[in-house]
């Protein structure tokens, strides 16, 4: 019987231990919550991320977004310190801007971390993401623009594909020439959906390739202007003529569909795609699509935006340890490497790390990797436009108030291309809203 009681003693004795040390690692367990875009690369991440659950124990809450969604959602949050995530993915707008007002934590000590590698990461994006002297995000992928065109149409159609920069009007020429909606083809899809991010991003450079700015360099805003005007008159009429039906809803992700799925001649829109487009695992035109630069008009300044996609942790989280970890694994060579081992190479998140671009198993599954690098890190976002103006930043303007004003803008924008509203009409209203509220943040006298 004493025996009985004595291992009745013994295993109440290893159960006990058993459970506290469950009770230790459930301790030590934090749940943190990331804000997402639902684009092709985070999807990949979301898929992966169970591996880095498992090997440190911590659990992942995904609020998955439509872009203009993500960004109303997080701005809400992190400037009323609300608290509701640990990560978001931001990009090269926002993250200089709410580091500098003190919103987000700095991430100054993966300069550090040798294993992780900071100088890996090309000087461009790093400045894009930091604040007085300070790194405020780490990047999964940076991007700029350039044309995505079907070498099969542009064959049939007798149209030889360009070497050098055209203008914009050449690019019309030639979408209206590969349009045929009678077999499912457009000549050409271009973000119509309204947004500062969304449609703005793609007018944003074809107003830069006009001759057109924002603002002059006393803060006046110039949307009213002839090359404003011009640029999206063009754009509109491009639309209507070579563009696939109900274009004002389609924003990046939709035309990325339509393109892989045979139904565009061409698309001018984020290098980044270019690894889902050509991958055959994803896309029906992977073996038929090519790229030329973004076309340019008056100036081939600004014509090919400049954006980076990246984590952020904003001062509210009470998680900063847990969500640095997971940002060292999500951004990390090893993760750019799981990606290639498990996706394939040519999936891999692009423009971030030289190591990554110059690897050899990249450039034999993405023989334009190169191409997408030499395109972004020609960028200037100090120098953006034909004339002289007082921001910096492409398809954007590096202030707080642009938010505001670029979504207005976009819906006006919008209305134009859905035949609600003339395109002088939109761009009156536009440039009223842009005195307005330019005039109300002290930037310019009334």
């Amino acid at each position: 019987m004493e025996e009985l009681v004595s291992i009745k003693k013994t295993l109440s004795a290893a159960i006990m231990a058993a459970l506290g040390f469950a009770t230790v690692q459930s301790a030590s367990a934090e749940e943190i919550t990331i804000a997402t875009v639902n684009n092709a690369d985070m999807i990949t991440m979301q898929e992966l991320a169970p591996e880095w659950e498992k090997k440190t124990g911590h659990k992942i809450d995904w609020v998955v977004l439509e872009e203009n969604v993500l960004r109303q959602r997080t701005t809400t949050d992190i400037a009323t310190g609300g608290g509701s995530f640990d990560i978001m993915f931001i990009g090269a707008y926002e993250t200089p801007i709410w580091g500098a007002k003190g919103w987000l934590t700095p991430l100054d000590d993966f300069a550090d971390d040798k294993d992780y590698d900071l100088e890996d990461v090309f000087p461009l994006v790093r400045n894009g993401l930091s604040a007085k002297g300070s790194l405020y995000a780490l990047p999964l992928y940076s991007e700029t623009s350039f044309t995505f065109y079907r070498k099969d149409l542009f064959k049939k159609a007798g149209i030889k594909a360009p070497t050098d920069q055209i203008t914009y009007t050449e690019f019309a020429q030639m979408a209206a020439k590969l349009h045929d909606p009678d077999n499912g083809v457009y000549g050409t899809c271009q973000r119509g959906k309204a947004g500062w991010g969304e449609n703005m991003a793609f007018v944003g450079t074809v107003a830069n390739a006009f001759g057109a700015r924002w603002f002059d360099e006393d803060w006046n805003p110039q949307l009213d202007s002839p090359e404003w005007q011009a640029a999206v008159n063009y754009y509109v009429d491009l639309m209507k003529k070579s563009g696939p039906p109900g274009a004002s809803a389609n924003g990046h992700n939709e035309n990325r569909a339509l393109f892989k799925d045979g139904k565009c001649a061409t698309w001018v829109d984020a290098t980044s795609a270019a690894g889902d487009v050509r991958n055959p695992a994803t896309s029906k035109v992977a073996d038929t699509t090519d790229f030329f630069k973004a076309p340019m008009q008056a100036t081939n300044k600004g014509t090919g935006w400049f954006w980076s996609w990246a984590l952020a942790i904003p001062k509210s989280s009470k998680k900063v340890d847990t969500a640095k970890e997971f940002l060292k694994w999500a951004t990390s060579k090893e993760y750019f490497a799981k990606v290639g081992e498990t996706k394939g190479w040519v999936a891999v998140p692009s423009g971030t790390r030289k190591s990554v671009e110059e690897d050899a198993q990249r450039l034999k599954a993405a023989p334009f990797a190169k191409t997408i690098v030499d395109a972004i890190l020609s960028v200037d976002p100090a120098d953006p436009t034909l004339l002289k103006v007082p921001y910096t930043g492409v398809q954007f303007v590096a202030i707080p108030e642009f938010q505001g004003i670029g979504n207005y803008v976009g819906q006006q924008v919008a209305a134009a291309l859905a035949g609600t509203s003339s395109v002088e009409d939109a761009l009156e209203k536009s440039q009223t809203f842009a005195k307005r509220t330019m005039e109300k943040a002290g930037y310019m006298k009334k």
